[in-house]
């Protein structure tokens, strides 16, 4: 079996927080293929690595699909001479998630089987809410309610205000600093959804990178006086372990990173020296099946729970559950909604994220059945197949 050609389907589709969707098709000549994903988290970076991945299709053409770990290096290794994190980790995601989805496929057996077998049955979840409803107070009451009925027993939310002006997308770092007024707002609104998710539901507090080490010092420390969080996410920008090290030795409530760190190496500095009580490493940008395996087994060498950031679609949810279901140090996963409808219009087979678990989907390599008439129709710019 031979690798014939990488596909990038850019998909325009509702449930995204940036309303498209980045999955990639590798193809063999053996017409058994396997899916992966990046969505990354603007239109222009979609775009940018979608064209990596159709060029990188020369790099891979010929190669033998089974042999994973030889193709991980030599994808990653490709574009080193860029920058060993970032983009081209994304396009090694991508291709080695869908590596182990033809070798699941060819052997008859899903990809946890090929890690070494499930040490769990399904996996919990955490979810989020629809912010958009945080205007009134009965509309947060209404979409934690939601959350809570559905089964789920953990939500991540991100409280911090934006000035007037200031983007919503949270991808901008500018002065790194939160008004006082702003700061009273996060911690009534936090307050209220502590009241109506009730005391056994954990919240899980995302700063999106946006603070300097002050801020995030005194927003950290309102938090512990908040009570009953159970992890301050993110609180500086992730460029500083510096930074990250002042906050952690100054704040109490747990920190939880990772989303933003590229391979094995990034997460080195922060287990060696204490920096996380969480890490949250993306399957689709961290280097994929293979490296989050690794990553998982280094957290876990240190007694540090994993929990992957998967907040984009169906491969990100579903190929970092076959590897959370594999390991013993697993906290959550993460899913965008309570409703996973967004990711099942992808599939002819829907998702179960019943009573707040996933259950992975039967059958062999991830599981995993697109819907490819839905996707050529909602193919942009060309990329799709």
């Amino acid at each position: 079996m031979k690798i014939v050609e990488l596909v990038p389907w850019l998909i325009r589709s509702g449930g995204s927080y940036w309303g498209e969707f980045l999955f990639v098709q590798v193809r063999t000549d053996e017409g058994v293929d396997g899916w992966g994903e990046i969505t990354t988290t603007t239109r222009t970076a979609n775009r940018g690595i979608a064209a990596m991945v159709r060029q990188a299709t020369e790099l891979l053409v010929g190669d033998d699909p089974a042999k994973i770990e030889d193709i991980w290096h030599k994808v990653f290794r490709a574009f080193t001479y860029m920058g060993s994190r970032g983009a081209g980790t994304n396009v090694t995601s991508a291709i080695d998630i869908a590596l182990w989805d033809i070798r699941g496929k060819v052997l008859g057996q899903p990809v946890c089987d090929l890690l070494g077998g499930t040490v769990r049955d399904d996996l919990l979840l955490y979810t989020h809410p629809d912010q958009s409803r945080f205007g009134t107070r009965d509309g947060v009451e209404d979409e934690i309610r939601k959350i809570v009925d559905s089964g789920h027993t953990a939500i991540k939310f991100d409280p911090f205000p934006h000035a007037p002006g200031e983007p919503e997308s949270n991808d901008r770092y500018l002065d790194g600093r939160l008004s006082r007024a702003h700061e009273r707002e996060a911690m009534e609104l936090t307050a209220l959804i502590r009241e109506v998710a009730g005391p056994d539901v954990e919240l899980l507090i995302d700063a999106h990178g946006r603070f300097d080490v002050p801020t995030a010092i005194r927003l950290g420390q309102s938090l512990d006086e908040a009570g009953g969080i159970h992890w301050y996410e993110e609180p500086v920008p992730p460029e500083s372990y510096h930074a990250l090290k002042q906050v952690r030795e100054r704040v109490r409530v747990p920190i939880s990173v990772g989303e933003r760190l590229h391979t094995r190496w990034d997460f080195v500095p922060v287990l060696e020296n204490g920096l996380a009580d969480f890490v949250m490493p993306d399957v689709t940008w961290t280097g994929g099946i293979s490296e989050l395996k690794k990553i998982a087994t280094m957290a876990e060498a240190y007694y540090v729970p994993v929990s992957p950031h998967d907040a984009s679609g169906p491969v990100n949810l579903v190929a970092g559950g076959h590897v959370m279901i594999t390991v013993p140090n697993f906290y959550r996963i993460e899913s965008s909604g309570h409703d996973l409808a967004a990711y099942n219009r992808f599939l002819r087979t829907p998702l179960d994220n019943s009573g707040g678990r996933l259950k992975l989907p039967a059958g062999p390599g991830l599981g995993l059945d697109f819907d490819i008439d839905y996707l050529r129709a909602h193919a942009q710019d060309g990329f799709g197949g």
